[in-house]
């Protein structure tokens, strides 16, 4: 576990390259944010979330730290626009393209097919997407020149988690469920299933997964990345169930399951995309729950195309975060670190380095070209 959290270290030091292989903005959905920077550069760079907004706790707050570490690093001009609905992604994007942006940074799947039509409606504009390529309106997968995709293949990382949550239950049941069918929500819990299942079959146990049935591709979805409520229910019925570790793939709607997890004893949470302990800081019985997050270094991964679009030296070739770059691993076990078993600890250490040379395979349909 030591050769994770230091190569986690080092990405937080800025060692991640984009190799192919903070306060959220005051204004918000459609309006374009207010954040202009004060620097010196008359290099702009734009950003639109998705629909769970700045302050998720999640992907969207990740990337727009990354942004905002630019500004100050780099002292370029920012401004950014939160979704709140599907239907604000399109205006926001075309918001940015009038306000002059050189590079527009958009975040999450979902807005793929709109980022497409503004990219080849603007081709002198420079676009990057998290977790995602271009869409055509269709939904099928387009490159363009001047769109950078920064994807992660999160199965890895994920994997590490289901094995960690398979050595660390006491009830030999696990859970996971995810906010909205899409690929970067299946290649989470994929690599969660999986990571359990290569733990029973190296130790010869019988844990089973509640939530997600990798060969069907079906489980607990609960259809949105907003709605807490749904979080909760869903967490109840896994905890009820005998679960007593489980990983939401929903963006805000995990805090649900941290809601529910605060009301049982001996009941963990693995969160995703970001250091959950950390964006949870205002919350120490949160984070008391936490047992440790898969994440995506979508703050460097921004923080680096803004560098080198700023330099004038954009990339479109796809960007894929793994365990072998330090795109993508576990975080620290933080309140948990004496709770996890040394050997558990040895064997992830371990793990990580079959996986990274392929020893060990982890595949999911929903991981990137090239992963």
């Amino acid at each position: 576990m030591k050769s994770i959290t230091r190569a986690l270290a080092l990405i937080g030091a800025g060692a991640l390259t984009l190799a192919a292989c903070g306060s959220a903005p005051e204004e918000t959905a459609g309006g374009g944010g207010s954040d202009a920077g004060g620097g010196s550069s008359d290099y702009k760079a734009c950003m639109v979330s998705d629909a769970g907004g700045w302050d998720d706790k999640s992907f969207n707050e990740s990337s727009y730290k990354g942004l905002m570490n630019a500004k100050e690093s780099l002292g370029i001009q920012t401004q950014a626009a939160e979704s709140t609905t599907v239907s604000d992604f399109a205006p926001n994007i075309n918001n940015m393209v009038t306000q002059g942006c050189d590079l527009i940074i958009t975040v999450g799947f979902l807005l793929a097919p709109a980022t497409g039509a503004a990219a080849q409606e603007n081709p002198d504009t420079d676009f990057a997407i998290v977790d995602s390529t271009a869409q055509d309106a269709d939904g099928n997968p387009i490159e363009l020149d001047n769109v950078k995709p920064l994807e992660f293949n999160t199965a890895e990382a994920a994997f590490l988690a289901g094995y960690l949550a398979a050595g660390m239950t006491e009830t030999g049941k696990v859970a996971t469920y995810g906010g909205v069918d899409i690929p970067t929500v299946t290649i989470f819990m994929d690599g969660y299933v999986d990571g359990v299942a290569h733990y029973n079959e190296t130790h010869d146990t019988e844990v089973e997964v509640l939530g997600w049935n990798k060969e069907e591709q079906a489980g607990s979805i609960v259809g949105t990345f907003e709605d807490q409520s749904k979080g909760k229910a869903v967490s109840d019925e896994f905890y009820n169930a005998g679960a007593d570790i489980i990983m939401p793939v929903a963006g805000p709607v995990g805090a649900g399951t941290l809601a529910s997890a605060k009301e049982g004893e001996d009941r963990k949470v693995i969160w995703v995309d970001a250091d959950g302990y950390e964006t949870n800081s205002a919350d120490p019985e949160a984070q008391s729950v936490i047992l440790t997050s898969v994440m995506k270094e979508m703050t460097v991964a921004v923080e680096d195309v803004i560098a080198g679009a700023a330099g004038g030296e954009f990339d479109a070739t796809p960007y894929v975060g793994t365990l072998e770059n330090g795109g993508v691993g576990l975080a620290p076990f933080h309140e948990f670190e004496d709770d996890v078993p040394a050997e558990l600890s040895e064997e992830l250490t371990t793990l990580e380095q079959e996986i990274i040379d392929g020893t060990v395979k982890v595949e999911s349909k929903a991981s990137p070209e090239g992963a």
